[in-house]
């Protein structure tokens, strides 16, 4: 197993670019639909909680599933399994990279990458919100959140207290029905 999820995440770290958040699609491809490690709503809470943790999103979801998969060694596993293909590929950039960053090439290929970057993301936050539910109350705390943020500049570590506060407090009969 301990193979296995280094493995896997070795696969992810090294395949993914555009950090935590473009990761997720592909972390959920691997871990909830062809391997089977989480369910939709358990990988939905991984995220709720590797959000709230300091640290990047990639290594606290590695964390998470290679804890509930194996236990401590299946957290180290999971984490060395994601950060190792970072740690060589950064090694290679910073030793070849600076003398290629001007090169007209280098610089069209980025432009496309990122975009793509930012479909994988918006691919990752369609998959949620279906996952999630589209209810009054679940459409209500994301515009607020996303307002408090937005236009209140409120951290997004609060934004995340205030409504786990408010998820405890008044979504008892939601979660108390499943």
């Amino acid at each position: 197993m301990l193979f296995k999820l280094f493995l896997t995440f070795f696969k992810i770290g090294a395949f993914t670019i555009g950090g935590g958040y473009a990761m997720l699609p592909v972390i959920q491809k691997e871990v909830v639909d062809k391997k089977n490690w989480l369910t939709t709503e358990e990988f939905l809470d991984s995220i709720a909680v590797t959000n709230s943790l300091p640290g990047p999103l990639a290594t606290n979801c590695a964390t998470f599933v290679g804890y509930k998969t194996a236990g401590v060694l299946g957290a180290l596993t999971s984490i060395l399994g994601a950060i190792t293909p970072s740690f060589f590929i950064i090694l290679l950039i910073a030793a070849i990279f600076t003398s290629f960053a001007d090169n007209y090439i280098v610089q069209l290929a980025f432009s496309g990458i990122r975009p793509a970057v930012a479909a994988l993301i918006l691919f990752s936050l369609v998959k949620l919100v279906k996952s999630v539910g589209i209810k009054w109350i679940n459409t209500f705390i994301s515009i607020t959140a996303l307002g408090l943020i937005l236009i209140l500049n409120l951290h997004p570590a609060f934004v995340i207290i205030i409504f786990g506060t408010v998820g405890f407090f008044f979504m008892r009969s939601e979660v108390e029905s499943k």
